[in-house]
């Protein structure tokens, strides 16, 4: 796969995974990227919009990304949960943002996919993203389970990116990967505070 079409996959997949409100008026976009560059999990994807009434796919779309803490877009929850190493990891992800000279939306957080995948479509940069690979690993699990249109979307990402990431650079020397198993109340908390 070539760089650019990496780039074009990436930014394919960073449209699809918005709420679906935002994807509608792009799909015809979606359309001449998948003639450009098929991805079969965006092609499945940009069929059931189609073919979804504007309320049942925004209804799939919270049931899917807003209801689980284990299937959030937001990847440091995966990787940081809810502690103060999040915060560290948000502005670590911010700074790398405006040394390619990008800001983000007023109240968009750096650590969700789609503005990750759009960072690595505009930058060819993937290194931050694939410093998520477990985070994408458990969230693309969690999302076959469930069944969803939205899984060959996150699996495609996957298929872009390195098998293994040194994750010590990216987010320092203590990585607590949180929320592998399932999370009964809240966000994933870490391992120790679920022991006791």
């Amino acid at each position: 796969m070539s760089r650019r079409d990496t780039r074009v996959r990436h930014r394919m997949a960073s449209l699809c995974l918005h709420y679906p409100d935002d994807v509608r008026d792009r799909l015809p976009l979606l359309r001449g990227g998948l003639a450009e560059v098929p991805e079969p999990g965006v092609a499945a994807l940009v069929d059931h919009l189609e073919r979804t009434s504007p309320v049942d796919a925004a209804r799939h779309y919270v049931e899917v990304f807003d209801t689980k803490a284990d299937r959030c877009l937001h990847l440091t929850w995966y990787t940081d949960g809810d502690t103060r190493r999040r915060g560290g990891a948000l502005a670590a992800l911010k700074q790398e943002y405006r040394r390619h000279g990008l800001r983000l939306a007023d109240g968009e957080l750096p650590d969700y996919l789609p503005v990750l995948l759009e960072f690595a479509a505009l930058t060819g940069e993937v290194r931050s993203l694939a410093g998520f690979r477990p985070a994408l690993d458990l969230l693309h699990r969690n999302l076959v389970a469930l069944g969803t249109p939205y899984a060959p979307v996150v699996a495609g990402v996957l298929a872009t990116l390195p098998a293994r990431v040194e994750t010590r650079a990216l987010h320092g020397d203590e990585v607590e990967f949180v929320g592998r198993e399932p999370v009964l109340l809240g966000y994933p908390t870490s391992h120790a505070e679920r022991a006791r």
